[in-house]
């Protein structure tokens, strides 16, 4: 089982601004420049790229996307933040 992963995300604070981020994604979008245009997290700057970190680190939804979801495909999630695209990169 997966103890790291990393992962690319942008938080915005509506349902519907998050699918229309992954409409854009799906037709070619560069996630990098959503993030840093979209994104109110911090990590938003660096194109939303939250490096690498470990199982539990995250808020439970997120921490589950990231540890079971499909690798590359953007994911939608809400948590007490708002609402997440998430790109897993890879898990190790």
């Amino acid at each position: 089982m997966a103890r790291t992963a990393a992962a690319l995300h942008i938080l915005v604070k509506h349902r519907q601004q998050a699918e229309d981020l992954i409409k854009q994604l799906e037709k070619g979008a560069k996630f990098d420049v959503l993030a840093k245009k979209h994104s109110s997290c911090p990590s938003g700057k660096s194109g939303g790229n939250l490096g690498e970190f470990k199982k539990g680190q995250m808020v439970p939804p997120f921490d589950k996307v990231c540890f079971t979801g499909e690798l590359i495909t953007p994911h939608l999630v809400k948590t007490k933040f708002g609402w997440h695209v998430i790109k897993v990169l890879y898990r190790t």
